[in-house]
């Protein structure tokens, strides 16, 4: 019997490769070999499976695709992929929620204090020997414990953010949802409220929303005009959730006190405002970046993966309705 094909279309972990390897006939596209799109458009032709993440994957490099059964990806977000498209070709799309939530809520975590007390600014401050004398009101940051911290998008990561507030930092914690979520919310003193009433009375604001067409744009010039002057804002769910110009404009003008980003508009971020300003911590979307979680999330995409060739669905399927 032949061994089924599989596309690797992007950098996986070597351990999830080499049993790929012993089980199927795998395919590493290499995108120094040329267009990488091309390569897919090529090697989908005759696969039944694809794993790995950071690609656009739609009709366009797609359209070949015969016998596709699966496309199972490194990470919790698919705006990468078509999903209409897919349900179309009848392509199963599998994800890996929930193992990255932790170390995600660390970073959003590590970047609310790096922005309120200015890490990185006084970090090349004292490097660069600007510390002659006792830092003056210049270099001061902004007080954590007992503040208000707001969480757009209380769902799994959301609620994990506001544990570290409540029980590490005591802050009254409050949230905006599409819906209220009281099995999240109570253990943490939550309170539900609009966005406006989030915006104008938080201390600290993480934006943690799912990407889709209703968060797409959420947070505009008008949101961030309602924000205190000493607010500081973290985004750990994906750049289009706000308008970046807005922001940008936000910052240079001072109106609120810092921002800590994770993700952008257009990633990666070769050049941007953002790195000319100091009240802004920028780092290159690597909410789930540590050893420990990417194997997790390897393993995770390798189960979903050879769940689905063996015939069977996907522990973690994203588009289960066409079946």
């Amino acid at each position: 019997m032949d061994k089924k094909r599989v596309v690797v279309f992007s950098q996986i972990d070597q351990a999830i490769l080499e049993r790929l390897q012993q089980q199927y006939e795998v395919q590493v596209l290499n995108p120094k070999s040329g267009d990488i799109n091309e390569q897919i458009r090529q090697a989908v032709t005759n696969a039944d499976g694809m794993i790995g993440s950071g690609r656009v994957l739609n009709k366009s490099n797609l359209a070949s695709a015969q016998q596709l059964k699966v496309i199972s990806t490194v990470s919790v977000g698919y705006d990468n992929y078509d999903v209409d498209y897919l349900n179309q070709k009848k392509i199963w799309l599998s994800n890996t929620p929930h193992v990255l939530t932790e170390t995600t809520a660390d970073l959003a975590f590590s970047l609310l204090m790096s922005a309120a007390r200015r890490v990185p600014y006084l970090d090349q401050w004292t490097k660069q020997g600007q510390w002659k004398r006792t830092a003056g009101t210049e270099q001061f940051g902004q007080d954590i414990f007992g503040k208000t911290l707001g969480i757009i998008g209380l769902g799994n990561i959301g609620a994990a953010v506001a544990r570290r507030g409540h029980y590490g930092f005591n802050m009254d914690i409050l949230y905006h949802n599409r819906r209220e979520q009281p099995e999240l919310a109570q253990p943490l003193a939550a309170k539900y409220c609009s966005m406006s009433e989030l915006l104008q009375h938080s201390d600290f604001i993480v934006m943690a929303v799912d990407l889709n067409h209703e968060s797409k744009a959420l947070i505009g010039q008008a949101e961030f005009d309602q924000m205190q002057s000493h607010a500081v804002f973290v985004n750990i769910a994906r750049g289009s959730v706000i308008d970046e110009a807005a922001l940008i404009n936000t910052l240079k003008q001072n109106k609120i006190f810092a921002a800590g980003l994770d993700v952008y508009s257009k990633e990666p971020l070769q050049e941007s405002e953002l790195f000319n300003l100091s009240n802004v911590v920028t780092l290159p979307h690597v909410g789930s970046a540590t050893g420990e979680t990417r194997k997790k999330m390897a393993e995770l995409a390798y189960q979903n993966l050879v769940q689905a060739l063996e015939g069977q669905i996907p522990r973690y399927l994203v588009n289960p309705g066409f079946n």
